[in-house]
């Protein structure tokens, strides 16, 4: 049997500076994530000295609580991800931007 698999783009040329958040995702069905950060470049190609994104996860898509996983993306990378399994109903990425600001694009691949 077919394992169900869906990727979403939850953050789209977004840009983050300071304290961020993205949007919740509901994915109950699913058994595992990978949450990808890629970092776009700019008209004048700044960028941010790097930034930190925790998994969150939680019951009801209100209230949140940090997962334990994280991932940190450097100003001269283009991409980083993190992985999370056994996480209940809702995910989301959230964390803090140092020195700048980083356009993004967010995916959130899912799979049963």
């Amino acid at each position: 049997m077919m394992r169900r698999s869906a990727t979403a783009v939850i953050e789209r040329d977004t840009t983050w500076s300071g304290p961020f958040a993205t949007e919740p995702w509901e994915a109950a069905w699913a058994g595992e994530a990978i949450f990808f950060v890629r970092q776009l470049s700019t008209e004048d190609g700044a960028s941010c000295d790097w930034l930190t994104a925790r998994v969150q996860i939680s019951p009801d898509g209100i209230r949140w609580v940090d997962e334990g996983h994280e991932l940190i993306l450097r100003g001269d990378q283009e991409m980083a991800f993190v992985r999370v399994g056994q996480f209940g109903g809702w995910l989301r990425l959230a964390g803090d931007v140092r020195d700048g600001s980083a356009r993004v694009i967010v995916y959130l691949s899912l799979k049963e």
